[in-house]
């Protein structure tokens, strides 16, 4: 008898260690894997400066808006605009000539003055704003106003790019006013003639502070 209740008592020792076990296979299969670390987002790219594109022969002028770049620098950056008398003021260096050079000029200079206050000097000079260059075109034109002069353009290219003539235009009789030693000089354009080839002399490259009349 003493052997039979050894027996059961064995039984049911495995049966609670068979049960306990399948419990514990139950949890680990229904858990599924360990989820990821989150990912570290990417630095964000340094965005390049944003200027006008210009000529490498443009000359700065009054009334221009000029981004000074110095680099690991921010204190010494900054936008500045060109004074009616053609200086720039920069932090600590202070007043430099800025119209009649070009940026690359401008940047030497700069670089070579700031060697007073910082060890080897990297300086981008870039152009925000052109306001001393500019050509003006009204009358029956598609969108008269100012236009900047940042290189060669013709009387032609210009038309084009305020949006071409409209349909009231006299396009035989079109001016270019310029300003000459004081007086004012004008240029006959007749369009219909430099648009067939004839004449083409008529479209002059045009020089900063021309007007172009459509009538």
């Amino acid at each position: 008898m003493s052997n039979h209740c050894a027996f059961l008592r064995a039984v049911g020792a495995a049966v609670l260690i068979l049960a306990s076990a399948g419990a514990v296979n139950g949890q680990s299969s229904t858990a599924g894997p360990a989820p990821a670390p989150p990912k570290s987002a990417p630095a964000p790219s340094q965005p390049a400066p944003a200027g006008v594109p210009v000529s490498g022969d443009f000359v700065i002028g009054a009334e221009d808006v000029l981004g000074i770049l110095f680099w690991r620098e921010a204190d010494f950056s900054g936008d500045v605009a060109v004074r009616p008398d053609g200086r720039i003021t920069l932090p600590l260096i202070g007043d430099m000539v800025a119209a009649g050079v070009t940026t690359a000029a401008l940047r030497d200079q700069i670089q070579t003055a700031a060697t007073k206050f910082l060890t080897e000097p990297n300086v981008t000079v870039i152009v925000r704003q052109i306001n001393s260059r500019k050509v003006f075109i009204t009358g029956e034109i598609g969108q008269p106003g100012a236009y900047p002069l940042t290189g060669p353009r013709t009387v032609m290219q210009l038309i084009s790019l305020a949006g071409g003539l409209s349909q009231y235009a006299k396009a035989e009789s079109i001016s270019i006013l310029r300003q000459e030693q004081g007086r004012t000089r004008a240029f006959r354009f007749n369009y219909k003639d430099v648009s067939t080839g004839q004449n083409v002399q008529q479209n002059i490259e045009l020089l900063p502070g021309d007007t172009i009349v459509v009538p």
